[in-house]
């Protein structure tokens, strides 16, 4: 999404005939490339695990940390791992979607792009755009940066489960509300919908 407004706002002419729907395919193979070879990999090593204690998870989903922490052997070597594969899940897409933003070395990046912008309106309407982007970024990542990556040591139990709850339930919630309802066409469907229902309510 970073780099859909990285090229719609930078290079506006060059859109249709860079984000082709062959493009946006690829591009979703590799998110999805990646992020199934990062979970396939802590699966693997999670199952070789052995468990004969407790089988109650102290979480109110099957979250991979308190499930290795109900194992009976060494997990030293799963803790790592999951650490490492946490970094790059977390590091390598907030470094692309910065360098989409504010990539220093390039004058045609977002925050410069769009303060060219001579009407103020035009500049509103795009910062808004991309602030929508940044504010579901900030909090998936951060969360996910704060559970995986940090130590969780000095952090509860309860606060480990809000801190999930941000990024499992919070973040997917919020999606629709700052994307969707944003666009003119759905608001007015939306209108339409509940236009329509309040008349069947009548008439019943």
């Amino acid at each position: 999404m970073s780099y859909d407004r990285y090229v719609a706002i930078c290079n506006p002419l060059r859109y249709t005939s860079i984000m082709t729907s062959e493009y946006c395919v690829i591009l979703v193979f590799i998110c999805w490339l990646f992020g199934f070879t990062l979970t396939c990999s802590s699966v693997i090593t999670t199952s070789k695990l052995i468990f004969c204690g407790p089988n109650i998870i102290d979480h109110f989903i099957c979250d991979i940390l308190p499930l290795i922490e109900l194992a009976c052997s060494n997990i030293f070597n799963v803790q790592i791992q999951i650490y490492l594969l946490s970094f790059l899940n977390v590091f390598i897409p907030t470094t692309i979607i910065v360098i989409s933003y504010t990539n220093i070395a390039s004058y045609t990046n977002i925050i410069v792009t769009i303060l060219r912008i001579p009407s103020s309106s035009g500049r509103q309407k795009t910062f808004s755009t991309c602030s929508s982007h940044l504010i579901v970024v900030s909090i998936y990542y951060w969360t996910l940066f704060s559970v995986y990556v940090v130590p969780t040591k000095g952090l509860s139990s309860n606060t480990n489960k809000v801190l999930s709850l941000l990024y499992t339930m919070f973040t997917p919630v919020i999606n629709p509300f700052i994307y969707s309802l944003r666009n003119k066409d759905i608001m007015k469907a939306l209108k339409l919908f509940f236009l329509r229902g309040n008349k069947m309510i009548d008439f019943d």
